[in-house]
């Protein structure tokens, strides 16, 4: 493999073009590590309608480094979480060039985005377009999560914030009824709750349910409406109860979810620091430190290497250097950790980026490397990663 100095902002942009070129070629869309039930193959065969059949069907195409989709029939498309990454890092694009860039290609993701919205709901709402098989609950095409819904909803107020069209506002605050009423609720007898993943399950995911929160804070900010900022505290408060004394979170309740990961302690830690920022309710700033000093020291090695668990290193999933740089941006801490942060991208760019073709890798393994070119799980979040250093980063 080519070898790299990596060390500058320069070379950062190098990267982030080819990505960009690879991204534009592809029009935004693509293949995804839990699409393998679009397989039209799969629609033929017998066996398809059992739970077992569908979990086995997307574990063999997400854990193998053979890409079966295109003699399986797997389409590329428009995932719509990932049109919300693209979008929230157009916007920040379009302010690093200090707005002397076309809005054409935003334009073009508003308008993809609203629509591919879930209907049949209380409220604006997105979900992944292939039927999906988890553990804990199966979610067919389309049903809406509140982990898309909040991240396109926040994508559509950055394009607020540039050219405040006020439909855009109303888009995100209908997510909220989305949210509010067609979320499932856990509560506990102090009052705070847990929203559900989906409308289809009533499972405590303690990054999912903070997501939600975050997006209710944030359309409080524009709207002052307390039943926005109230339930997002109940949310919040059963969440940071959940965090361990090491600052350490589980992915969530269930048996089986008591993994600590890289990327979800990120998306925990930003989505606390938001809600701060857009309430002005700062009780939990000892816990986001708590957090914080737990997520540096535990998910990146001396080398720069992005772990997936806080206890193991492999597998190395592109996830992680991406959600890095995303939470220390929105913490405000990314000059600060810069030494870190240009150690783990040198890395990533290093063992996890194709530079003839332009796109980052999947998951590198201990024994071998799934190199799928993923639209939302690699491209998307890099793409949105890099975004936000070069923004950081820029001339001024």
């Amino acid at each position: 493999m080519e070898s790299f100095n990596y060390y500058s902002g320069n070379n950062f942009k190098i990267t982030f073009l080819k990505l960009e070129n690879y991204v534009s070629q592809e029009n935004f869309k693509g293949w995804d590590p839990y699409d393998g039930l679009n397989s039209k193959l799969f629609q033929l065969l017998p066996f398809k309608k059992y739970r077992f059949c569908k979990l086995a069907w997307i574990q063999l195409f997400k854990r193998s480094s053979l890409n079966y989709r295109k003699v399986t029939g797997v389409p590329k498309e428009y995932n719509p979480k990932a049109l919300g990454l693209f979008l929230s890092a157009e916007c920040k694009n379009f302010e690093r060039e200090k707005k002397s860039q076309s809005s054409e290609r935003i334009d073009f993701l508003v308008k993809k985005i609203l629509d591919l919205k879930s209907s049949g709901f209380s409220g604006s709402c997105w979900g992944y377009n292939f039927d999906w098989q988890a553990r804990a609950f199966f979610q067919p095409e389309g049903t809406p999560t509140v982990v898309a819904t909040s991240f396109i909803a926040n994508a559509l107020l950055d394009v607020y914030d540039l050219f405040k069209d006020p439909k855009l506002l109303a888009e995100a605050r209908s997510a909220c009824d989305f949210v509010l009423n067609d979320l499932n609720r856990t509560h506990l007898s102090d009052g705070t709750f847990c929203f559900s993943y989906s409308p289809l399950d009533k499972t405590q995911v303690y990054n999912a349910s903070l997501l939600g929160s975050r997006l209710l804070a944030r359309v409080y900010s524009y709207t002052k409406e307390e039943i926005l900022r109230e339930t997002a505290e109940g949310s919040v408060k059963y969440c940071v109860k959940a965090q361990e004394k090491d600052g350490s979170w589980a992915y969530g309740t269930l048996p089986f979810h008591q993994w600590v990961d890289n990327f979800h302690t990120g998306y925990n830690l930003e989505c606390l620091t938001d809600y701060q920022k857009y309430t002005g309710d700062t009780q939990f700033e000892g816990v986001i430190q708590k957090g914080l000093d737990y997520y540096l020291k535990n998910f990146f090695t001396e080398e720069g290497i992005p772990k997936y668990y806080n206890n193991k290193v492999y597998p190395i999933d592109i996830h992680a250097p991406a959600q890095l740089v995303a939470t220390l941006f929105k913490l405000g801490k990314l000059k600060e950790e810069k030494v870190l942060v240009e150690r783990v991208l040198n890395w990533t760019v290093e063992n996890m980026f194709d530079t003839s073709k332009g796109y980052f890798y999947f998951q590198k393994k201990k024994y071998f490397t799934s190199k799928i070119p993923y639209m939302r799980w690699a491209q998307a979040w890099m793409y949105y990663a890099l975004s936000f250093y070069l923004y950081e980063f820029r001339e001024k």
